[in-house]
């Protein structure tokens, strides 16, 4: 059966406060186009479909138009990841299931059998669901959306989580009654795994880490959580997210992961670049009109600028800089408050005096009266 693993979509998320639908929109797209080349049977999605629990109307859409796309090539099975309120999620269940769409939010939800598509779940119960093809192939996966004690409504006990999450994915085992290929679906975070900025660093560390050899015995691990592609072990994969979300990710390549699973295990595994989102570049000038030249050399790209500067930037320059449309961050590194004041002795100067010198150095005039009444009454000096 030939599959595609794909993670953290995160739709709706934004690049310092700037809206990227259109580049949602674009990826899902491609998404969609790649299982068509592909011929991709079997989409899995781990998890974090959407940035927060209460996603935009807009982000909603964007979530169903996709994945109804995707279905016209492939049967997709979606779990919600930390970034998902997971009722909300699997709320239009009924109707995604009559589109070959399946959502899964914690591991006491199973999934209707019986359609009539050419991928299908055949079999499910709690935890796990078998997917056949026409031609008699059958996969078995393993399901850990999310995992906390509250999703999965349990209440407060001493397990710890490690033995919790041994249960847990104990748990999604118990249908393998037959000789099968397997997978396991989870949005965790293996211990081992390396993270970027754009994760929140909650539950990222030790005290909710699952340990890899916590992992069952099957031929593929498809993980979300982690948003640089990786692999750990020998055959746990993190595809990624879908684009680049801070400028730490800049230069990564963003991919799914394809490939075959049969009798035999994976084969042709391989990773699909994706392009339509839209990259991320960090960037260095000396001075604001290198750095306006710079951004227009970029202009495709979203851009963090820095700038390395002798002389605080001038209202004109600050203006000119922020009216290119691609500067999402601007970093100003001024070096001259060193040498400026490199021998320079402030003995016997008045609070006034050093704090009319010090504002006239950053911002090239002398303090308003007001802000130097306020700054004289904080000191007591009158």
């Amino acid at each position: 059966m030939k599959i595609l693993h794909t993670s953290d979509w995160h739709i709706g998320k934004k690049l310092m406060g700037r809206e990227r639908y259109d580049e949602y929109r674009a990826v899902l797209g491609e998404i969609s186009a790649i299982c068509e080349s592909e011929q991709v049977e079997l989409v899995l999605v781990a998890g974090d479909v959407f940035d927060t629990y209460t996603p935009s109307a807009e982000a909603e859409s964007i979530f169903f138009d996709g994945v109804k796309d995707i279905a016209k090539h492939s049967a997709v099975l979606v779990i919600s990841g930390n970034h998902d309120d997971y009722v909300r999620l699997t709320a239009a269940s009924a109707f995604t299931e009559e589109l070959n769409v399946y959502i899964i939010g914690n591991n006491s939800h199973s999934v209707s059998c019986g359609k009539d598509f050419p991928v299908r779940p055949v079999v499910s119960d709690n935890g796990y669901i078998i997917f056949g093809n026409g031609k008699g192939e059958k996969v078995y996966i393993n399901i850990l959306p999310y995992p906390n004690e509250a999703r999965f409504k349990e209440g407060k006990s001493d397990e710890t989580f490690s033995v919790k999450a041994l249960r847990w994915i104990s748990y999604g085992e118990r249908g393998k009654t037959e000789k099968l290929p397997s997978l396991f679906l989870s949005h965790i975070f293996v211990a081992g795994g390396s993270v970027s900025d754009s994760e929140r660093e909650i539950d990222l560390g030790g005290a909710r880490a699952v340990a890899l050899d916590a992992l069952p015995t099957c031929d593929y691990c498809a993980l979300g959580h982690l948003h640089k592609r990786q692999k750990i072990g020998e055959n746990a994969y993190y595809s990624g997210a879908i684009m680049q979300f801070s400028f730490d990710e800049a230069g990564a390549e963003k991919s799914v992961n394809v490939f075959d699973l049969n009798a035999d295990g994976v084969s042709d595994f391989h990773t699909v670049t994706l392009n339509s989102g839209r990259k991320l570049i960090r960037l260095q000038a000396n001075g604001a009109q290198e750095g306006i030249s710079l951004l227009n050399g970029y202009g495709g790209y979203y851009v963090e600028l820095t700038l390395n500067l002798s002389e605080p930037l001038t209202p004109v320059e600050s203006a000119q800089l922020h009216s290119c449309e691609n500067l999402v961050s601007l970093k100003a590194d001024v070096r001259r408050a060193e040498a400026a004041f490199a021998g320079v002795s402030n003995k016997n100067k008045s609070s006034s005096q050093l704090f009319t010198e010090y504002y006239k150095f950053r911002y090239d005039c002398n303090p308003p009266e007001d802000l130097l009444a306020l700054f004289l009454s904080l000191t007591e000096e009158e």
